[in-house]
């Protein structure tokens, strides 16, 4: 990637110079315009556009149906070394959203889906939208007690869930309204006919392999049962507004209670439309291989890997699970793959990875990162290895998620800065200070957000919502940057005390409050610090009740409780924890010690 170059600017049309002496009191200067705002045109790319047109689908419905059409012969999906082309993913959504009707699913109403990546994933996530519902993802490695809340919470009647977790939602059922289970196993979809691969590799991972817990869910239709009662059923069309709600896409938010993020239609056909502008002049024509090891539930890949690239007719290798990385270099092992998106810590352990390393990374164009803070380190060998920078960005849950993303340009490779590259565009970008004023260059204030990404609000929360977006549109993101003076933004820290485990947001209320569930714990505290790998680790801090409890019983309660990478990795107890003089806890008085801990003699 080139350096962007550098241009002298002048204070746009409004805007003032850097805060001095002279500057307006904090009521004026809040509705004043920052001279950071546009700056960042100037570093755009020659031919990305400065806004986008989202009138250009009315719906990902729309988006779907163009594509298959598209590209009906195309390969779309890879799993387990099967093959599914547009066509046979039309086919099926098709015949999934006609089942769904037929057992009452009515526009508007959430569907929950709890798969992995296989091919059931997008045969679901495009039925369901077909049908004209709201899918409600749902991490498959929740808890009962998390996907319970999440059931409650969005209201969802139905929910499509792979087998391996099958007794999860048999255990969370009780004071949900799911009326309709279907149940899907890892083979069911790698091949039409007799499908013996499928049968058989259900067959080994159920009875011989022993991965399947028993459950009990006596009215679960099989997905394979559903596709050929929807095969038989009409489709009645249903045509989704921009308005309409498309995903209830789940987050903590700044308080650790989980909220489901409104995306729209609109939300949704925005970022996709500023993706495909900022990187179409980078990508050619040809059939573009993505490698797709993140979870296509995470937002993340959600919009980059399943619905962007589907706009180029890409072909998208689906990784069920990136931890066996044997079984990972076994699937590409043969395949020459264009892009990949991933993580920090998965970037680290493809390069731990001596196989990887020796590959042919002639054919590769686009290494894209997200989810959590990319470390120069693991870009410098990324780029040592590949000979290819990773191109970082920048986007959250209630975006869609993009907000930003650095320049795509391969023709003279940069090193690596640490920079989330500029607003997308259609987007606004400032920074809010604490007194309520924007901030102008080289000042650090919280990111804010506008633009038609941008989420309609939190699920049946009207007050968080008011908090999270004011009267002007503006999303505060809770993360503090700085814009330099070409419009590049630079994150700084977190406000509040998100922690950040391999990408994953993972909230110390939620922790302290499975904790605080155990009679023998007076009080706790739970902060992140830093892990080479993981980007952070949880630990927490406690205040015995009774002095016989153990960190081993900390830890396993909490394996009980919460999904895998929410569980602390330290316990620490202490005779007292830091607090205000109205007896909350300070997180971060826990933090600063941690950090002076790690910081060399």
């Amino acid at each position: 990637m080139t350096q962007p170059t550098q241009v002298p600017l002048s204070p746009a049309a409004g805007s003032t110079p850097l805060a001095n002496a002279a500057d307006p009191a904090p009521s004026q200067a809040a509705n004043r315009a920052p001279n950071t705002d546009g700056i960042w045109y100037a570093s755009y790319p020659a031919d990305v556009p400065h806004e986008i047109d989202v009138n250009q689908y009315e719906s990902i419905v729309q988006f779907f149906d163009e594509c298959i059409a598209k590209f009906r012969e195309r390969v779309a999906y890879v799993s387990v070394g099967a093959n599914m082309t547009y066509g046979e993913l039309g086919r099926k959504a098709a015949a999934f959203a006609a089942y769904l009707q037929s057992i009452g699913v009515k526009p508007g109403e959430r569907v929950a889906i709890m798969l992995p990546n296989t091919f059931q994933y997008p045969v679901s996530l495009f039925g369901v939208l077909k049908a004209g519902g709201v899918v409600v993802n749902v991490n498959p490695l929740y808890t009962v007690r998390e996907l319970a809340h999440q059931l409650k919470d969005s209201g969802a009647q139905t929910i499509i869930v792979f087998e391996n977790f099958a007794k999860t939602v048999e255990d969370a059922l009780p004071g949900t309204k799911i009326q309709n289970v279907i149940v899907t196993g890892l083979g069911d979809l790698l091949a039409d006919g007799l499908n013996l691969k499928g049968r058989l590799l259900n067959f080994m991972l159920r009875h011989v392999k022993k991965m399947v817990p028993e459950y009990k869910l006596p009215k679960a239709v099989p997905l394979l049962d559903a596709l050929s009662i929807g095969y038989t059923r009409p489709l009645t069309p249903v045509r989704p507004t921009h308005n309409d709600i498309a995903f209830l896409q789940y987050t903590g938010g700044t308080t650790g209670v989980a909220k489901g993020a409104m995306l729209t239609h609109r939300n949704i056909i925005a970022n996709l439309l500023q993706a495909k502008v900022w990187s179409e002049g980078q990508l050619s024509g040809d059939i573009e291989t993505v490698l797709t090891p993140l979870p296509l539930y995470h937002i993340y890949s959600l919009t980059v890997n399943a619905l962007i690239f589907m706009g180029l007719g890409g072909r998208n290798i689906l990784i069920a699970n990136p931890r066996d990385m044997k079984r990972v270099m076994m699937i590409i092992r043969h395949e020459k793959f264009t892009g990949i998106t991933a993580v920090n810590t998965l970037y680290n352990a493809f390069l731990d990875n001596e196989e990887f390393c020796k590959r042919d990374f002639s054919n590769l164009k686009l290494a894209m990162a997200g989810g959590m803070a990319t470390q120069k380190s693991v870009a410098d060998r990324f780029k040592a290895v590949t000979g290819k920078p990773i191109i970082e960005g920048y986007g959250l849950t209630e975006c869609s998620p993009i907000v930003s993303m650095n320049p795509v340009d391969l023709t003279n490779l940069r090193d690596f800065e640490g920079s989330i590259g500029l607003p997308a565009p259609s987007t606004q970008v400032r920074f809010r200070k604490d007194d309520g004023s924007w901030a102008n260059i080289g000042e650090a204030g919280e990111l804010c957000v506008k633009g038609p990404q941008v989420m309609k609000g939190y699920w049946n929360r009207p007050e968080e919502t008011a908090k999270a977006i004011d009267e002007d549109g503006w999303l505060a993101t809770g993360d503090i940057g700085v814009m330099d003076s070409r419009g590049f933004i630079r994150l700084i820290d977190r406000k509040k005390d998100m922690i950040l485990v391999s990408g994953f947001n993972v909230y110390p209320n939620e922790i302290e409050d499975v904790i605080a569930m155990l009679p023998d714990v007076r009080e706790v505290a739970a902060i992140g610090v830093p892990d080479e790998a993981q980007g952070e680790r949880v630990k927490v801090f406690i205040v015995k009740r009774n002095p016989s409890l153990t960190a081993e019983q900390v830890i396993a309660h909490c394996r009980k409780n919460l999904t895998g990478y929410k569980v602390p990795k330290l316990v620490e107890f202490r005779d007292e924890l830091p607090q205000t003089n109205v007896g909350k806890i300070l997180r971060r008085a826990l933090r600063d010690e941690e950090l002076a801990k790690q910081k060399p003699a």
